[in-house]
């Protein structure tokens, strides 16, 4: 009997199959593009990424025949919905988080409800990079599309409502709509109303790791899966993979390197809301029961794949060709201590505390010696800086982290993750799971058939730890110093990036 973790990803999709012990007996992985087809516009062809669910889970499978699935769920990306009909039609692509559209009706929702009030009742403050405005831009500018459609769904919602589930989103989520109320776990009346969005155009909400039934006997032959499969309620990327590296109490934090480079602390009760809105930190339910969660993020990852798309085209074709890892010789090229470049890694749009949408990036420091192993390890220095200082904002509310569980593909490199802690000047732990957010996904469909009696005795069962990564008192130092530096940079470029912008979008 295994259990089958399915994660939707903004740039990819995986399918992994779990024993009880959480040990892997079969995992497939799928990538797919982001589709800009006018400046701003970021979203995903919504066929296509059903279709690569589809290819990994049939490939998974087709690996391992000896330990037939019993339960899966899903965990996705948070923001993006897809358009589906009643009879389970794929109606239109899906709007991903840093898409531009839908600014215009954060400015109308600001005329009818403060950040305080909407953040009392979401965990959330009103601003453009939540599922609510895109909602609203849907119906604005394409009528006929959001009258079709029976049900916008997040992404994990919207794959098993594919293999056979009735529609429903879980509590995580729906955190990501701004149209959840957090204390009352429903959608908001209020924040309905004020956005003008049709209720019936969302699905119910549901607990993350609710049984939502079997498997529909079509998808189950076409994919290759047993008949009898129960579909279980999965929860937000984050949230799962938090839960699937171990890190399920209060003052713990997960350390997410993928194509969002995302710090996940716990809180064991719901945070003061002015504090958090304050620090321009949201509230969102964790994948276990009881416990909330914040997302301090950006599209780190996403800069280092740039890198590697710009210094290493010709080799990253080569390695793919070969089945090798092209970042495992791009880690190795990064130099020790504090790099000699400064980099604000503004190439995409960011998070907290700022929510900068007008991106330009700044790299100080180039000379004709300036090696790639430099670059790169700056831009992974930057993106940790710009996570510390929400990280510094926490600490000073009386929030204190005291270690983090380093997780996702940037993880696997011994060089990165000591950089880490070292940058943090705290203890970095790294499991021996590969696949958290996957195996968090699975636990939760293990949880809900009584495979683990809890949450917490699943990861007790699944979860070992493979290296504590411990800081280095002199470049720990060193990198304080660097961290002023990087304050002042962006204090300096501040104004001449939104100039830059500007000028560019003229041009």
């Amino acid at each position: 009997m295994s259990l089958l973790g399915i994660d939707v990803g903004t740039t990819g999709c995986k399918s992994v199959l779990f024993d009880e012990t959480g040990a892997i007996l079969a995992s497939a992985y799928e990538e797919y593009d982001i589709k800009r087809r006018e400046p701003g516009y970021m979203e995903l062809d919504s066929r296509q990424v059903w279709q690569a669910v589809k290819t990994t889970v049939g490939k998974a499978v087709s690996v391992e025949r000896r330990d037939p699935v019993s339960a899966l769920s899903v965990t996705s990306m948070g923001e993006a919905v897809v358009p589906v009909s009643a009879d389970r039609r794929i109606l239109g692509d899906s709007i991903l988080l840093p898409d531009s559209r839908g600014g215009e009706f954060v400015r109308a929702l600001h005329e009818v409800i403060s950040d305080e009030e909407c953040y009392r009742i979401s965990g959330n403050p009103v601003n453009m990079q939540y599922g609510l405005p895109k909602l609203m831009w849907v119906k604005a500018n394409l009528p006929d599309l959001y009258r079709d459609t029976y049900k916008f769904l997040n992404w994990g919602s919207f794959v098993t409502y594919m293999l056979g589930a009735e529609p429903s989103v879980d509590y995580c989520l729906a955190n990501r709509n701004l149209l959840f109320d957090i204390r009352k776990e429903a959608w908001s009346t209020k924040l309905l109303s004020v956005s003008g969005i049709d209720r019936t155009k969302i699905p119910d909400c549901v607990a993350p790791g609710t049984p939502l039934g079997r498997i529909s006997a079509e998808a189950a032959s076409e994919l290759g899966l047993p008949a009898n499969i129960e579909l279980v309620a999965g929860a937000h990327d984050q949230c799962a993979n938090a839960l699937g590296c171990g890190v399920v109490a209060g003052g713990q934090a997960m350390y997410g390197m993928g194509t969002f480079s995302t710090i996940v602390p716990v809180f064991s009760q719901l945070p003061d809301s002015k504090m958090m809105l304050e620090f321009g930190l949201n509230t969102e339910h964790h994948a276990v029961g009881g416990l909330y969660v914040s997302f301090l993020y950006h599209m780190g990852g996403a800069t280092v794949k740039w890198f590697r798309d710009t210094f290493a085209s010709a080799e990253t074709e080569a390695a793919a060709n070969e089945g090798r890892d092209i970042y495992e010789k791009l880690f190795a090229e990064i130099p020790p201590n504090a790099g000699p470049l400064l980099v604000q890694p503004y190439f995409s749009p960011m998070g907290p505390p700022d929510y900068r949408a007008d991106s330009a990036g700044v790299i100080v420091g180039l000379t004709c010696g300036t090696t790639r192993g430099d670059i790169l390890k700056s831009i992974l220095e930057a993106n940790s800086f710009a996570l510390k200082v929400s990280v510094d904002n926490l600490g000073s509310a009386g929030v204190d982290l005291e270690s983090f569980t380093a997780v996702g593909g940037g993880s696997r490199s011994d060089a990165a993750v000591q950089l880490f802690s070292d940058l943090f000047n705290r203890p970095f732990v790294r499991p021996n799971v590969t696949e958290a957010g996957a195996l968090g996904a699975a636990i939760l469909a293990g949880v809900a058939t009584g495979v683990y009696a809890s949450a917490e005795a699943a990861v007790a069962a699944t979860v070992r730890i493979e290296r504590v990564f411990e800081p280095e008192p002199v470049t720990a130092a060193r990198y304080e110093e660097l961290y002023g530096k990087y304050l002042q940079l962006c204090a300096l470029m501040d104004r001449f990036t939104k100039d830059w912008v500007s000028f560019q979008s003229k041009s």
